[in-house]
């Protein structure tokens, strides 16, 4: 069974940055991806990042503010946010899938990945 432990969400300030933490657990297959979705309140889970071995992907909302990396030695995987807005407030969660890879905007379909993390709340305001 696979775990997640997130951390890292936070409250900031507009223009602040924030690192959120997603250590997998229980998965031992080599090959799969690890995505960041988001959810603010009222609206509908949107994919923002993947990472499989050294291949990222970024949707157009976060691409250039955010950075996806990962620590193999650590089982983690990183979301490095930087620029945060407002509308960047949701809360944050992290995902895994080993059929479809990463590389394009349907890496980031929450229907593809199987299990998913708890969440971590991000709250960007003055």
């Amino acid at each position: 069974q696979v775990q997640f432990v997130e951390s890292g969400g936070g409250s900031v300030q507009p223009g602040g940055s924030l690192r959120l933490s997603c250590e997998v657990s229980g998965f031992f297959k080599d090959d799969y991806t690890i995505g960041w979705f988001r959810q603010a309140p009222g609206k509908g889970r949107e994919g923002l990042s993947c990472i499989n071995k050294d291949t990222t992907y970024y949707s157009d909302s976060v691409k250039g503010r955010f950075t996806i990396s990962r620590d193999n030695t650590k089982n983690t995987v990183y979301l490095q946010m930087s620029s945060l807005k407002p509308e960047d407030t949701a809360t944050y969660y992290c995902a895994i899938e080993h059929i479809f890879g990463c590389g394009s905007v349907w890496s980031t379909d929450p229907s593809i990945y199987f299990s998913w993390g708890q969440g971590t709340l991000v709250t960007v305001a003055l």
